[in-house]
């Protein structure tokens, strides 16, 4: 038991606890209303860019959870046509579009870019996001939960394993990701190269390509990635090499859209949008 406990203290409390005082350091808006929720400037105006995109965002979410937690949303553009934003929030009707702008603050805190996908893969792959948006079972009033979910993330995961070709998971700090009904224990993969375990969103367990090595308690994340090599810690996500492989470069180039370069936010990897 002491060892145990141990184990659960090194992985799982003393990095929560750290991210914790860290966030406590800083500052951020005290309520909602005071936070920033505009555009920040990341994305080209639709008028400007006639190619299909798809964006996978994420940003930290608002007071002192953004210790611990992010949100997460999705953005698909048709060729020549707008914006469309998809997220889901706590209040009211859960799943929103456009409620914010695409490349919008989360309580005044950056989004990044997960993932971009640009060109004709993207309009091919548009119609079955919406059609996974369409099909998200927990889209009712009162089909929100914080925690363990569904959640923002929990929606947004459903998506992205509806679209296994999008090929990337959420970072180990969206809590919700891992969220299943019980009853839904195992999800394995198509190809068969991950495989989760989840017992309702508390507990689980994950390995494969996308995910390494993961150990979920309560919706925080102790892990290793062998293949990109990369620790991933409660509230700090993932320290190490960028989850992405390098096959993945051709995706986000385009004759007016160089691929992007990689920029750091902190202790995590992230494609930035900047070109």
């Amino acid at each position: 038991m002491k060892k145990l406990f141990l184990a659960l203290f090194l992985c799982f409390i003393a990095p929560a606890v750290a991210s914790m005082g860290v966030q406590a350091a800083g500052s951020y808006p005290n309520s909602w209303r005071s936070a920033d929720w505009s555009s920040s400037g990341q994305f080209p105006r639709a008028q400007d860019d006639s190619e299909a995109a798809i964006y996978v965002m994420s940003a930290r979410t608002g007071g002192f959870k953004g210790a611990l937690a992010s949100h997460s949303w999705i953005v698909t553009k048709p060729e020549d046509g707008s914006y469309t934003r998809y997220d889901k929030v706590g209040w009211g009707n859960p799943i929103r579009i456009n409620g914010y702008p695409p490349d919008g603050r989360w309580y005044s805190n950056e989004p990044r870019a997960l993932l971009v996908v640009r060109g004709a893969e993207a309009e091919r792959l548009i119609p079955k996001i919406e059609a996974a948006v369409a099909a998200y079972p927990h889209s009712a009033r009162g089909d929100y939960v914080i925690w363990p979910g569904p959640n923002s993330n929990s929606f947004v995961a459903h998506v992205l394993r509806a679209v296994p070709e999008l090929g990337v998971a959420l970072p180990p700090e969206a809590v919700g990701r891992d969220y299943r009904p019980f009853g839904e224990f195992i999800t394995l993969s198509d190809d068969w190269r991950n495989l989760e375990l989840s017992l309702g969103g508390y507990a689980g367990l994950a390995i494969g390509k996308i995910h390494g090595f993961e150990i979920r308690l309560a919706g925080l994340v102790f892990g290793i990635d062998v293949l990109r090599p990369a620790l991933k810690l409660p509230g700090f996500g993932r320290i190490g090499m960028p989850a992405w492989e390098d096959e993945q470069e051709p995706r986000q180039a385009s004759a007016n859209h160089p691929a992007p370069k990689i920029a750091r936010f902190g202790t995590a990897v992230v494609r930035s949008l900047a070109g």
